[in-house]
């Protein structure tokens, strides 16, 4: 067997293969709420053959969505729908994650079909936070600066959000601290500026995220698998970097987060990225090899061969997929034709099984 689909146990969960669908915003929510179309998206792919399907960057609450399109878990309302999503992808023999998000300052924006720009306040719009009044875009509005009751209150909605993510039935939590969204807002010296415990200092801008873990694990199942994806470099000078990424991965490894999700870039719209296809592999596989804890890689793998080779040099422990899987929702099933896997097909599918 390949090693693309060896099954990997993460705690009390194992995963049939390691290719995973890779949260992708759907922008097709109202007030947070998940409807058919999530259900058609992710359950098209658990159909797929993927084993772990991660749901898109889920707000923890209303301020935090990206855009007034995000699904949201900010209320006990919205965990009916997902309950039976996350169902239906259990009974295809997948598994069902979901990625909590703050986007901080680059919320309350346009979805990207109508320009992406940010929404004021007196329109569509809200006034987004950040660990400065710094904003994403020289024409944004300033974001407002969290004091330290906003702060308590970014971790609570974490918490709470995690407790409902129980009750949804997912059993893998990922926690979004890249691209820019407020967690990284708070690693970088980019945009944070503060002068208090939550800035200056490595040790200071890893607080916000070290306390949403401490939070999180207070009501999540010990039993189930904690991810974190971070931005492994800033990609501009002055900012985070994967020094830092590697020393961070290590203290996330000692507080009990079990994968790291390797990604770059998001918080600066002037930095130059190198873009290519594996262009962040190198990423998770420094992180592996220095800190010992479990990497997933991501970012332009689209090819078959190209993921199986990234694993079977141990440059990480899972691949993560996203625009691929966009295009084909079965890439699974049609991967292991490629590599030679003989796997299970869906029933209702199988009189077309390649």
């Amino acid at each position: 067997m390949s090693k693309l689909f060896s099954p990997l146990s993460i705690k009390g969960v194992t995963l049939k293969n390691r290719l995973v669908v890779s949260p992708m915003c759907q922008y097709s929510s109202v007030d947070g709420f998940a409807n058919d179309w999530h259900l058609m998206h992710l359950g098209s792919r658990a159909v797929g053959g993927a084993s772990l399907i991660i749901q898109e960057a889920t707000a923890v609450s209303p301020e935090g969505r990206i855009t007034p399109a995000d699904l949201g878990i900010y209320k006990d309302e919205h965990i009916e729908k997902l309950q039976s999503i996350n169902r239906f992808i259990h009974q295809h023999g997948s598994v069902a994650g979901i990625q909590l998000a703050h986007a901080g300052r680059k919320a309350s924006c346009a979805t990207p079909g109508n320009g992406s720009k940010q929404l004021k306040p007196e329109g569509a719009g809200w006034r987004t936070i950040a660990p400065s009044a710094i904003g994403f875009n020289p024409d944004d509005d300033a974001p407002h600066s969290l004091d330290m009751d906003g702060i308590k209150k970014v971790i609570s909605n974490f918490k709470t959000a995690a407790q409902r993510s129980v009750q949804a039935g997912y059993k893998v939590i990922e926690i979004h601290a890249a691209h820019g969204y407020l967690i990284h807002q708070f690693l970088s010296p980019l945009s944070n500026h503060r002068t208090d415990n939550y800035g200056g200092s490595f040790e200071n801008r890893i607080r916000l995220l070290m306390e949403i873990i401490s939070a999180v694990l207070e009501v999540w199942p010990e039993n189930l698998p904690l991810l974190v994806r971070i931005s492994a470099t800033d990609w501009a000078d002055g900012g985070w970097n994967v020094e830092e990424a590697v020393q961070l991965s290590a203290l996330l490894k000692q507080a009990g987060i079990d994968l790291i999700d390797c990604s770059s870039g998001g918080l600066v719209p002037y930095a130059k990225i190198p873009l290519g296809p594996g262009y962040q592999v190198a990423f998770a596989e420094r992180i592996k090899r220095e800190t010992g804890i479990l990497t997933g890689a991501v970012g332009m793998i689209t090819e078959v061969q190209q993921a199986e080779d990234i694993l079977t040099n141990e440059q990480a422990d899972l691949i993560f997929i996203a625009r691929a899987s966009l295009r084909d929702p079965y890439f699974a099933l049609h991967a292991a034709k490629q590599l030679g896997d003989d796997i299970a097909w869906p029933l209702q599918y199988q009189r077309a099984k390649l």
